[in-house]
């Protein structure tokens, strides 16, 4: 659901705000490129569904009913599949929250992203640090355990206490899960021009590290698991749909801008392609009407290419990549033939950041903290072997 009520200030996501939304085409067209994908995927069973954003808590649940129907209806959707909306506080009243979970919703990502009222206005968001504690309170009403937060750090002229208190706060309000995210300034959004044009003040590299390590430590003596670089969960409540990416399993990018990485075995493929939609949703439209999908492009992925998208995503899990999941991608070259001789990996593991045994290869505690800088690398050693 590519649509918002207004554009956040850091925000440089496949969003559109428009005057007025066709819901009733843009459904259709959802319905019919998720038909055809999964046709020309072959996947017998689907473990969960995603519905990402833009504000996809803006559609309605007739919607996200029919998605969820037209998915079933083209491969199994077992009873116990996690399925997922992203929303936004100003647009989640009990009601339609409700009218969520009566479609085939069973898990909430909420994007608070600050509970402090003068953050949320440098961010551009709609809601109030109170609207957020009411959405979170209503969602765990309708979902218990099944509802995540999303927290931004990082952001200009935000202190070390400042940030400590917010988590404190976070902790009073949350359910089982929370998404923390190092606000990045991307070019061309509002936030970054005012930071280089010095009207606020960019946070110092020092500072984000210490604000990350502080809320690593926070959420673990809280009962929270650390099993991916930005996500924590306790009482098992992970979540399946990203662990999903981070395992470099199948998926498929349905609406403007999504993207896929799956076999085509509907046309006889055997090989892994990554694939994107349209990411306009007019243009998406008038291709999904004609022609069944909206996809862009479409690439092969060498055997290499795969094995790097692995190594990047799965050590970003506490899990990392076992020896089994690599040798599903790479049955000649084992994980120990690769990174078991010596080179950077095992210069790495000596240092303390890595660790490659029984179980698979993963980052320390430490590593995963400073997994960007180990990856170039890794990157190198596997382009060698």
């Amino acid at each position: 659901w590519p649509y918002c009520r207004k554009r956040c200030s850091y925000c440089n996501f496949n969003t559109y705000v428009v005057p007025a939304v066709d819901e009733a085409a843009v459904r259709a067209c959802l319905v019919r490129e998720a038909q055809t994908l999964l046709r020309l995927s072959q996947v017998h069973s689907v473990t969960s569904v995603f519905f990402g954003g833009g504000t996809p808590s803006l559609a309605s649940p007739g919607t996200v009913a029919a998605v969820l129907e037209a998915v079933a209806g083209a491969a199994r959707l077992p009873a116990g599949a996690e399925v997922t909306l992203e929303a936004n506080p100003s647009s989640t009243s009990t009601s339609h929250l409700a009218g969520f979970r009566a479609a085939g919703v069973n898990r909430l990502s909420i994007g608070v992203q600050s509970l402090d009222d003068a953050e949320l206005r440098m961010l551009g968001r709609e809601h109030t640090a109170a609207e957020a504690r009411k959405a979170v309170e209503a969602a765990r009403g309708l979902f218990p355990g099944r509802t995540s937060i999303d927290l931004l750090f990082g952001l200009p002229g935000q202190s070390r206490d400042a940030w400590a208190q917010q988590l404190e706060a976070a902790l009073k309000l949350c359910d089982d899960h929370i998404s923390l995210y190092q606000l990045t300034l991307e070019r061309g959004t509002a936030l970054a021009a005012q930071v280089k044009g010095g009207a606020l003040p960019a946070p110092p590299q020092d500072l984000l590290a210490d604000m990350y390590q502080t809320a690593r430590d926070v959420l673990v003596a809280a009962g929270f698991r650390h099993y991916e670089v930005s996500n924590f969960a306790r009482k098992g409540a992970l979540s399946t749909h990203n662990l999903s990416y981070w395992r470099a399993d199948q998926y498929i990018g349905v609406g403007p801008g999504a993207h896929g990485r799956f076999v085509l075995r509907g046309e006889g493929g055997c090989s892994r392609e990554a694939r994107v939609q349209t990411p306009e949703p007019v243009a998406w439209m008038r291709e999904v009407q004609s022609r069944g999908h909206g996809t862009r492009s479409r690439a092969v992925l060498s055997p290499l290419e795969q094995l790097e998208e692995l190594l990047t995503l799965g050590l970003r899990t506490d899990e990392g990549i076992t020896h089994e999941r690599w040798g599903h991608f790479s049955p000649q070259l084992s994980l120990q033939a690769v990174f078991g001789e010596p080179g950077e990996a095992r210069a790495l593991q000596q240092e303390g950041w890595l660790v490659l045994d029984s179980s698979g290869l993963r980052c320390t505690w430490d590593g995963l903290a400073v997994l960007d800088s180990l990856l170039p690398d890794l990157l190198w050693q596997l382009q060698r072997a």
